[in-house]
């Protein structure tokens, strides 16, 4: 049986504002917001209601900025102390 792909959620600037697409998704998943920060915590939101998710978090170059696991057991747990 084929293992189910990791349930995504990524923090984007777009040019309304920012933004959180799941992945593989074209809109927003959440209403569009002024700021980084509060489309990350609309984003840890959505992930807390919908049963679990990793939150991706992308800077103004597209690089990954953050990486956060809501709602469920972290996999990969980080070595590092960012949280």
């Amino acid at each position: 049986m084929a293992k189910k792909p990791p349930n995504q959620i990524h923090v984007t600037k777009g040019q309304e504002g920012w933004g959180a697409t799941r992945a593989g998704g074209k809109r927003s998943s959440i209403p569009i917001q002024p700021t980084q920060k509060a489309a990350e915590r609309a984003a840890k939101d959505l992930a807390n209601r919908t049963g679990g998710a990793e939150v991706i978090t992308h800077g103004l170059d597209g690089k990954i900025r953050s990486s956060d696991t809501i709602g469920k057991k972290d996999p990969y747990p980080p070595k590092d102390q960012e949280h």
